[in-house]
């Protein structure tokens, strides 16, 4: 076993033997939240106990109220009794909110207030006692017929309706239920039913306003759009007539826009570039004529005259041949033949000359044609391009117009489509289920209100009890006194009742003994040489068992056949010598003030090697006594004696006895009560004990109550005093 003192161990949680090993930072959080349960039982049940009683009072006092249901059916598209499309578009019941948006109408205002107005609710004594309240009355000298108390009592009704009805979609279904309560199960019934036809009836009268309410603004956009059509035809008219442009031909395409394919000017100038391409031919031609040679051309080699001129001119030839052959040239009747082949060469070479005149003539005649259309061309060439230039401002106004025109076209359409469809009166609401009138009653519920009020009761006690455990600073657990005193708890020892010690400590078995043995053993360890030569045993204030823990540390060491001294230092207020029942006459005061040794007033105790020394006689200032030297003096002498010296000193809040007896012993241990002993005086009796010196082993919890600590404080007493260990202890 190893005797390093409790001060040079790493970790706090290797001194405690009832920790069996666990580390209490990890502690499972449904233990934490079972002992708080187990602490403030008491309260928890009588928050949960007032609770329901309340909520019973309440169910039984309260009026039986009956709940009507009727149900229908809201389509995500109306019936289309016609092929025309309604004002609203069929692809908005498809949205979310178009589910959103009928559940928020059947719960409108509007709707209430048409309920109201049909059943005429405002002046029925009966509605108002179905939900326990009077019919409005109007102060004295008012008219009860007045129009603010008719106002009045029209508010409180709508107020009622809505107040009272439940609407409850379907999930994953176009089906609504539609609930209403009152004390009444007639009246239920009858306001849910209307309360689901009027619903479908202002549905139509919300559709036929909206369609009148378009036929209306169609109305005035047409006649605006008439007029504005009027206007961008004329000025289309007006420019084409001011620029000369006349259209032949003119086309509309699907969208009902106008282009124009063919005007005059472009009409002439087709025609006369044909004709120049025909005259352009015809000149080419003629030129061509005009160069060749005339003798064998077309023209002569087809000219009758010119034919028979040739043939008459080959015959005189032949026949001046033959005469040539028999007689010479001046033969009279060869110089006539010759002479009338000179006449009908002459005539041939005229009639050819003739002919290529023609040629020539023919082909002045196609220039002057060619030149003549060119010029005509050129000219509507350039009243053509005039005419486009002029074409870009026709344009406009020409689409300027056909936008008009289809926006009338489209709006004049519309019109008559809503009119016909406005006037069709289907509604895509029907209903499914009409309430019937309720035979019992829908609360109070008596199972579930006691149910709800349990809920409630324990949330309220939660909370209080979380409450409760936040504002308190009493020491609860070991993880207390490590994290917010900043000491190792070398013990505890449990709750015992109001009678001397020593008949718990006389019982080896006893959770007293146990938990004062195992403070023992932590404390052999506390220093290099084992359990401390002199002790100090203190506490923050009164009454937390510091005398107890004092008494029964002595008498357990005593009991392992070591000698011991229990000195009594409270000279405020002892309590040893009551509880040994020995004499106090004479003790530690007589020694303090130097009557002679310490040990000469130590009185033998009949268990072991245990033995005591009380107080004495009471002195007006104790604090005087302990600030001298006298009292190391009597703890060294005394340790001379004995193998310990036990000392029982004061509270150290409010004394300066306790800082002082401390100076004088080798430690000191400190008592904090369990959950009474609050850590920030707990912190400050620590603080000034270790200011003046004094060496603070640990701290002792003392007082626990083991049925509410079961597993707060190591593994809970009383586990093995059945198996014997404190028998084992004396060993």
């Amino acid at each position: 076993m190893s005797n390093t003192p409790i001060s040079a161990m790493q970790a706090p949680d290797a001194v405690d033997p009832v920790d069996d090993g666990m580390n209490w930072s990890l502690r499972p959080l449904l233990t934490q939240v079972w002992q708080s349960i187990v602490r403030w039982r008491w309260l928890i049940a009588g928050i949960v106990a007032a609770v329901l009683t309340i909520a019973l009072i309440g169910t039984l006092l309260k009026a039986p109220v009956y709940t009507a249901k009727a149900q229908i059916e809201i389509s995500r598209e109306q019936k289309n009794i016609t092929s025309v499309e309604g004002l609203e578009s069929a692809g908005q019941g498809r949205d979310l909110e178009f589910y959103e948006t009928q559940y928020a109408l059947l719960k409108a205002q509007s709707l209430a207030e048409r309920i109201a107005k049909k059943l005429d609710l405002k002046n029925s004594e009966a509605f108002f006692a179905a939900y326990g309240q009077k019919l409005y009355e109007p102060p004295e000298g008012a008219k009860s017929e007045s129009k603010a108390v008719n106002e009045e009592r029209q508010r409180r009704a709508v107020q009622l309706l809505l107040d009272n009805v439940e609407i409850s979609p379907i999930r994953l279904s176009r089906l609504v239920d539609i609930k209403l309560q009152s004390r009444s199960p007639a009246l239920s019934a009858k306001i849910t039913n209307v309360w689901v036809q009027e619903f479908i009836g202002l549905s139509m009268d919300r559709q036929f306003a909206s369609t009148a309410d378009a036929r209306k603004f169609l109305e005035e956009r047409l006649g605006v759009l008439k007029a504005r059509l009027e206007q961008s035809e004329r000025e289309v008219v007006t420019f084409a007539s001011s620029r000369d442009i006349v259209t032949l031909d003119t086309v509309r395409d699907a969208d009902g826009r106008t282009f124009t394919q063919r005007t005059l000017a472009s009409a002439d100038l087709e025609a006369l570039n044909q004709a120049l391409s025909v005259a352009k031919a015809d000149r080419v031609t003629a030129q061509s004529r005009a160069g060749g040679s005339a003798d064998n051309s077309t023209e002569a080699l087809n000219n009758p005259a010119l034919t028979q001129l040739r043939a008459k001119r080959a015959e005189v030839a032949a026949q001046y041949a033959k005469l040539l052959v028999r007689f010479e040239p001046a033969y009279p009747e060869a110089v006539t033949l010759k002479q009338e082949m000179a006449a009908l060469d002459a005539a041939i070479g005229r009639e050819t000359s003739r002919i290529g005149g023609s040629r020539q003539q023919a082909f002045q005649e196609a220039m002057a044609r060619e030149r003549d259309l060119t010029t005509k061309v050129n000219g509507l060439k350039a009243e053509l391009d005039r005419q486009r230039q002029d074409s870009i401002q026709f344009n406009i106004y020409q689409r300027e117009a056909d936008t008009n025109r289809q926006l009338y076209d489209a709006l004049l359409q519309r019109y008559k489509e809503i009119g016909v469809a406005g006037t069709v009166g289907v509604s895509n609401i029907s209903i499914v289920d009409f309430a019937d009138v309720p035979q019992k009653p829908s609360s109070p519920n008596l199972p579930l209100n006691m149910v709800i009020a349990f809920l409630i009761g324990l949330a309220i006690a939660c909370a209080s009890v979380f409450a409760l455990e936040q504002i308190d600073e009493g020491i609860r657990t070991p993880d207390d006194v490590r994290n917010h005193l900043g000491l190792p708890l070398l013990g505890n020892s449990p709750k015992v009742d109001d009678h001397n010690p020593i008949d718990d400590l006389g019982d080896a078995k006893s959770a007293l003994y146990e938990a004062m043995f195992s403070l023992r053993s932590v404390l052999a360890f506390s220093t290099s040489h084992g359990f401390p030569k002199s002790l100090v045993v203190t506490s923050t204030q009164a009454s937390e068992g510091k005398s107890t823990t004092a008494l029964a540390l002595a008498f357990v060491v005593a009991r392992t056949g070591k000698s011991v001294v229990l000195v009594d230092a409270d000279l405020r207020s002892p309590s040893q010598h009551a509880n040994l029942a020995i004499d106090n006459r004479a003790g530690l005061a007589n020694a303090l003030a130097g009557e002679g040794q310490a040990v000469n007033y130590v009185q033998h105790i009949p268990v072991g090697n245990f033995s005591a020394l009380t107080t004495g006689p009471a002195v007006p200032n104790p604090a005087e006594l302990f600030s001298t030297e006298r009292l190391r003096e009597i703890v060294l002498s005394l340790g001379e004696v004995f193998d310990h010296v036990i000392v029982d000193a004061p509270p150290v809040l409010g004394l300066a006895d306790a800082p002082l007896i401390g100076t004088s012993a080798e430690g000191m241990v400190f008592v904090i009560e369990a959950e009474r002993t609050s850590r920030r005086a707990a912190r400050t009796a620590i603080q000034r004990l270790q200011a003046v010196g004094n060496r603070v082993l640990g701290v002792v919890v003392t007082k626990i109550d083991l049925k509410r600590h079961n597993y707060g404080y190591g593994y809970g007493y009383g586990y093995g005093y059945s198996y014997g260990y404190g028998e084992k202890a004396e060993v």
